[in-house]
Parts: structure tokens; sequence; C-alpha cells
């Protein structure tokens, strides 16, 4: 049967010994990110992550304005609340730099490296996620719990002169937004929120470090707990400062660090797994792309040009449009370069 009307060119090209998977399992043993991704696009597949991301910001507004439980305190409790009324050694501004801003610093030097727009995004939506769903608990506990500040005394009664009703609890006449401040002592927002940021970094580091690599590199550790002795740090000093008491802050620690764990494995591998160094969403691009090309069991398949070369980033111009590429797999046959004319219509009946 003739065949006319050419409506493609079809490139063959010859592969030894499954060059191709070979070459493909190098890069993701390596870590070397070779799809390229549209921002646009992935961050249309997670608006509605975006729209519970303001959800949770509105939340925390109106968590802000509320007003704590007043907890009873009598006069023998004053004991354990009568510590000084000291400055913060970590103001509350700082914490937003080194637990959200610091990270995400990070992130875009990884993407200036590697240019994976996936690992970029899912690496900043988790990492705000994990802060701001940190800070929702963390507020909505001390409004509940309403637990006094070791300074209480002299947020309630900064003159140092305590007035009881008849019933022992406290009359103060203090500031009214410190005496707000003094009854959300439990968790520590300080140390919550660090661990939210910082424990996401850690983990976000120990995956692309491979510090679980199994080659025993102590300096990959200590990378990786850097992050984590700051934010410790920070709830330490939550304590010297008589802002907060040691369980505030042991609590704040935990709960900062668990969040920040679950929000990260969201995105993320575990970072002791084989393909703990990228995101999910790489990976499934990486498998669609294989299964889009995976041989029969003749040795050779064919996929489509302009979907390999949009994954890899390698575009050609505009007369690649329709063009195949018809791969062989096997290592004793060599397709030669040829344009198939295919006709649809047959000769005259």
């Amino acid at each position: 049967m003739p065949w006319r009307n050419v409506v493609g060119s079809l490139f063959c090209f010859k592969i030894f010994g499954g060059r191709f998977q070979n070459n493909r399992m190098r890069e993701v043993q390596l870590g070397s990110h070779t799809l390229r991704s549209d921002g646009v696009t992935v961050a249309r597949i997670h608006m509605h992550d975006w729209f519970i991301f303001l959800l949770l910001v509105l939340i925390e507004f109106i968590l802000n304005l509320s007003h704590p439980f007043y907890r009873y305190v009598g006069k023998d409790m004053m004991t354990d609340l009568k510590f000084p009324f000291k400055d913060n050694t970590v103001p509350f501004w700082a914490v937003h730099i080194y637990a959200v801003l610091l990270p995400i610093a990070v992130f875009l030097f990884v993407y200036w490296r590697r240019k994976d727009v996936y690992d970029l995004h899912h690496a900043i939506l988790g990492l705000l996620y994990s802060v701001l769903v940190t800070a929702v608990i963390t507020d909505a506990i001390k409004i509940a719990v309403g637990r006094p500040r070791p300074n209480f005394f002299w947020r309630c009664f900064p003159d140092g002169k305590d007035v009881y009703d008849k019933l022992g609890n406290v009359v103060c006449h203090g500031d009214e937004h410190v005496i707000k401040e003094g009854h959300k002592s439990f968790p520590s927002g300080h140390t919550s929120l660090s661990f939210a940021g910082l424990g996401f970094l850690s983990l976000y580091l120990s995956g692309k470090i491979k510090a679980f690599d199994q080659r025993g590199h102590i300096a990959k550790l200590c990378i990786v707990f850097l992050p984590l002795l700051f934010a410790a740090l920070v709830g330490i000093s939550r304590v010297d400062d008589y802002w907060h008491h040691w369980q505030d802050v042991f609590a704040g620690g935990l709960l900062g660090l668990v969040i920040s764990t679950f929000c990260y494995l969201q995105f993320f591998p575990p970072p002791y797994k084989s393909q703990g160094w990228g995101p999910y969403a790489y990976f499934r691009e990486l498998d669609m792309l294989a299964t889009n090309t995976r041989p029969p069991t003749n040795g050779t398949f064919v996929v489509n040009q302009e979907d390999v070369e949009r994954q890899t980033g390698n575009e050609g111009d505009d007369r690649s449009n329709g063009r195949f590429l018809l791969l062989s797999t096997d290592s004793n046959s060599c397709l030669s370069m040829q344009e198939i004319e295919i006709e649809s219509e047959t000769e005259g009946k």
C-alpha cells in the first residue's frame, strides 16, 4: 500500500545497553533536578492550600484579639509569680526573621543552584504552614489555659502594692494589655514558632545534604543540629527572662517540632529515604515521564519529542512540532534516521 502526505518526522536513536535508563538513574542518585516546571502551574494546583492558608491567617488575627481565660490567682500563689519583669532577650519581631525569612533564604539558594520550582514552592508552602499552624494552636491553647507568667505580680501590681478581693483573687491595677499578656504563659510562643520554622529547616537540610546516607559524615549532622540548637537557646532565654515556666518551653518546643515534621512530610519524603533529597512532586513527574517512555517487548518505544524537551528544558525550534523520538534499548540494533511518509487515504477503489 503506497503512503503519502507527510504528517511528521521520526528520529531514530540508538541507545546502548539501556544507557537512557542508567543516566536517568544516575541523575536521581546525584540529586540532579532536570525537570523543568512552571511555577504558575504548580501554584495553581495548590490554590486550595493557599486559600486555607489565608483562612488560618484570619483565624490567627482573631485569636490575637481575643482575651485569655483569667485564672484565679491567690495571694499564696504570688510566691511563684513574683520574678522580675525583664525585657525580652529575643524580641518577638526577630522570631519571624530567623524562623521564616532565614529558611526561605536557604530555599532560594537551593533554587538558584537547581532551578527546581517544585522544591521551592513546596518548601515555602510547607514552612509557612508549619509556622502558621503552630501559631494558631499555640495561641488557642494560651487563651484556653490562661496560665500566669512568672512575672505576673509586677504586671498586675506595677507599684508593688497587691490588692485582693474578698475571695482572695487578685485585683490588678496595671496596664490592661500587659495584664492580658500576663495570662498567656502556656505554651511558649517564641519556642513553638522557633522549632516550627527551624525544625522544618533542619529536616530540609538533612534531606538536601543526605545526612543519613550511611557514610558516617558527622559534619552533616552538625549542620542539621545547628538550627535546632538555636531554637533550644531561644527557649532557654524565655525561662531566663522569667517570661515562661520551664513546662511552657518544653511544651512549646515539642509542639513546634511535631507540627514541622508533619508539614515537611506532606511535601517531602523522610530524609533517611533514598529519595529524601527531593519533593514528592518531582518524583511523580519522573514516574510520569518513565511511564510515557516505557519500552514494549520489541525493545523500541516512541515518545513525543515536545514532551521530552519540555520536561528536560531543551526546547527546540518551531519545526519540532509533531516530531517523535523512536528510541531503542537493544544494544545490537541501530535504527537509521529517516523520514516516513504517511498517507491517510488509500489509492482509488
